[in-house]
């Protein structure tokens, strides 16, 4: 098989895993690695045997596909560049900075027939891989993705940064259209929103409570949902699915606790799991890397032209939320009136200090 010719652009923190792990697929060849600090391409270049490039242009008319792990900023003039090239092009999230320039890589990976896929990479963790296989309706959700402060991505908040993993895995889980937002966020490195939770109500129904902080001092990344067909809970972090679901007698009988005596609810006590909720546990392959799946997707996709998991479509409507979020924690009022504090950027003045506790007054 004739290696694909690829090269990352971008080989900061991220970049530098796309072309560890690029290098090392037998399949494709890494031409080179492109970084405006020029300096640092040369650095990974090296270490990886491919070549160097301060800009993307030299690499036109010699690769069959490119990713695209720059700053958010230059996510459409760079990928743009390739698509109108006819160079397929994998994106990292979120796909652009605005909804417009979303559009655009859309229109030029359409007209020019390539793949263009977003870089949602959750989608390929086993666990959400395993969730996805099984009929599940969701009505209620609670998404948490928390973590240190990393001095990363301070071009952009907590919903572009964190966030919109779980809304892209939202909006691919439940398929319908999101109804209302409510959002609050707080900055506290200034600049961008630091903390966010949002409220989401779907027209389907379902209820999705989010919330991503990076000023939190251990990872904690977990998705929870319940059903009609039962409960399911991911730890991305451990890659471990666990699935509840009721027993075939509940389900056609029902469970009424308040009916019966009292010695059937202390036995019902020690029987609800196990005979009237059934537990199974998954445990994803801890080896599995999934950024490598996501990346020998691509170049599937690239070599046989099938739609790619994770399409532009599906990175401008993770976008098209997360403005939305962005619009109404922009827009909330701390004090419940709009002469207050509004926005992430401006918090009340603080009462007092947390660890001051007042003495009791003299009798």
């Amino acid at each position: 098989m004739t290696p694909l010719r690829i090269a990352v652009v971008g080989v900061g923190h991220l970049g530098q895993h796309h072309a560890r792990i690029l290098s090392t697929l037998p399949d494709v060849e890494l031409v080179g690695v492109v970084d405006s600090n020029y300096e640092q391409a040369c650095t990974v270049a090296e270490r990886l045997g491919t070549k160097p490039f301060a800009d993307i242009e030299p690499l036109f008319g010699r690769i069959d596909a490119a990713t695209v792990v720059t700053p958010t900023l230059y996510h459409h003039p760079v990928a743009s560049a390739f698509l109108k090239e006819g160079i397929p092009v994998l994106v990292e999230k979120p796909i652009c900075r605005t909804l417009a320039e979303a559009d655009d890589l859309i229109r030029l990976a359409a007209d020019a027939g390539v793949p263009l896929q977003v870089g949602h990479i959750e989608r390929f963790n086993p666990a959400f891989e395993d969730l996805a296989r099984r009929p599940i309706r969701p009505k209620f959700v609670e998404a948490e993705r928390h973590g240190p402060f990393t001095g990363r991505s301070v071009d952009i908040g907590a919903v572009l940064d964190l966030m919109i993993h779980d809304l892209d895995l939202l909006l691919a889980l439940v398929r319908s259209p999101v109804k209302t937002v409510e959002a609050v966020g707080a900055s506290v490195f200034g600049g961008h929103e630091d903390m966010v939770n949002a409220r989401l109500v779907f027209e389907s129904g379902c209820v999705a409570h989010v919330t991503a902080s990076r000023i939190t001092q251990r990872p904690k990344r977990r998705l929870r949902i319940w059903a009609p067909e039962g409960y399911a809970g991911i730890d991305f972090v451990t890659r471990k699915l666990v699935l509840v679901q009721q027993s075939q007698e509940v389900r056609q009988y029902g469970l009424r606790a308040d009916k019966m005596d009292a010695a059937a609810r202390a036995k019902l006590k020690d029987d609800v799991f196990g005979r009237h909720l059934q537990v199974k546990y998954s445990d994803g392959d801890r080896k599995a890397d999934p950024l490598t799946a996501e990346l020998r997707h691509f170049i599937d996709c690239v070599r046989t032209g099938r739609t790619p998991r994770v399409t532009g479509e599906d990175g401008r409507d993770a976008l098209e939320l997360a403005e939305r979020i962005l619009v109404s924690l922009r827009s909330h009022s701390w004090e419940g009136h709009a002469d207050g504090p509004v926005g992430p950027n401006r918090m009340p003045r603080p009462a007092g200090w947390l660890f001051d506790v007042p003495r009791a007054e003299a009798a």
